[in-house]
């Protein structure tokens, strides 16, 4: 999205307050989801589906998503970048109430699928909205940005947790909880930039297909996604029946692997700024390959648990620096995020259903091995990412390296 004329220059003060508000941003979004995921039991429950049916639509989120992203360039070029956030991030946190209000399969599923679109399309704004304050502020900010997601779902999983022992209703928790998200959202929305398209810019096309170059980036975040996902929900599973975990070491080992996640990722600018995205996701590839090797030949769980870490530290920025590669890799930012963030949320889709099925086949070490597989191709692939790159510059400054270097 380009931007017009009054809306082409910002100060220092109003970079740094979008900064501050695309990050409450994040942090909103990310309660949302913390605050669904700690209420699914009662949701199962109350529309009386058995864990067959759960698992079915639970995949709905993620196809709504994937249907739903590429609508948010369309949006934003209508309505500008800040009321098309405005708006979507409202439609995301109100949607929260949908899912547990529904009485059977049927209604769950379709519950489901509007959640995910919502979270898809504000998902795809904000990421664009955030890349643009990064260029702004010449230095990288997209990986603590994702990690203010990760606080704002940790966050919504404790109000969660609190809520679930007291043995609150969840169609009362879920309606307090989007109630007050949405106040934070809409407040957090009035700092973001209001970028808007140039009178005689063609608008985007409603659905088309992602250009190349968010192809090639979104496999990069493929990978490290599939990691995330594999991990997250299998850990635990795969201490308790590979090793002989206790069930509640290996939910330790899943928690600590979220809050890897997190921390790394709020740390990850500096190094990022320090080292380049290209070299931080080699690295973080090196990392992740050693981290899978462990969990695959772990003779005992401490090596396991150490393996997991090593996994969440390694992949940690990769999806914030796909998401910046592609918001620099062409004339038409909005459309590569989508492409990126569609790539990644299919990933996040297959990853659980394909590790269970290839350990159905085979073992859980075999699909940890794949695992470990798809961590290398993150050192393979990290130079599709220069687009986002930033290197420095005489006075200490930064740039782009896409400007002085060919990309990968």
């Amino acid at each position: 999205m380009t931007t017009t004329s009054t809306a082409t220059v910002f100060g220092t003060k109003e970079v740094r307050r979008a900064r501050y508000a695309i990050a409450a941003v994040f942090t909103v979004h990310g309660s949302v989801t913390g605050s669904f995921a700690t209420r699914v039991p009662w949701i199962q429950d109350h529309a009386g589906v058995s864990a067959g049916q759960l698992g079915l639509a639970l995949a709905f989120p993620a196809i709504g998503a994937s249907v739903a992203m590429p609508l948010a360039g369309a949006v934003s070029h209508r309505f500008g970048a800040r009321t098309a956030l405005r708006g979507l991030l409202a439609l995301w946190t109100l949607s929260l109430v949908l899912p547990a209000l529904a009485p059977n399969l049927l209604t769950l599923c379709a519950a489901l699928f509007v959640y995910g679109a919502s979270s898809g399309m504000s998902d795809v704004a904000m990421n664009a909205l955030g890349v643009e304050v990064e260029n702004r502020l010449d230095k990288s900010i997209m990986s603590g940005l994702h990690g203010m997601w990760s606080v704002g779902a940790l966050l919504g999983s404790a109000a969660g947790t609190v809520a679930a022992h007291a043995g609150t209703d969840a169609r009362l928790h879920h309606v307090i909880a989007a109630g007050v998200l949405t106040l934070l959202g809409l407040t957090a929305c009035q700092w973001v930039f209001d970028l808007r398209s140039e009178p005689d810019e063609e608008p985007p096309p409603r659905f088309a297909l992602p250009p190349r170059s968010a192809l090639i980036i979104g496999a990069v975040g493929f990978c490290a996604v599939f990691a995330e996902g594999a991990s997250l929900d299998w850990s635990a599973v795969y201490l308790r029946d590979t090793l002989d975990s206790s069930a509640g070491l290996a939910a330790v080992a899943t928690t600590a692997f979220a809050l890897t996640m997190a921390v790394a990722r709020i740390a990850g600018d500096r190094v990022v700024d320090r080292f380049g995205a290209v070299r931080t996701v080699r690295a973080g590839g090196v990392l992740a390959t050693v981290g899978g090797v462990l969990v695959v030949t772990a003779p005992h769980v401490a090596l396991a648990m150490c393996g997991f870490g090593l996994m969440g530290l390694g992949i940690a920025v990769v999806v914030p620096l796909a998401f910046a590669a592609a918001g620099r890799s062409g004339p038409k930012p909005a459309q590569a995020i989508a492409g990126v963030a569609t790539i990644t949320y299919t990933s996040g889709l297959i990853a659980p259903s394909a590790i269970g099925s290839l350990a159905e086949a085979t073992s859980l070490v075999v699909s940890f091995g794949l695992v470990t597989v798809l961590a290398f191709g993150l050192v393979l692939g990290a130079g599709v990412l220069r687009a986002g790159d930033r290197k420095p510059v005489a006075g200490g400054a930064v740039r782009d390296a896409a400007a002085a270097e060919p990309r990968a």
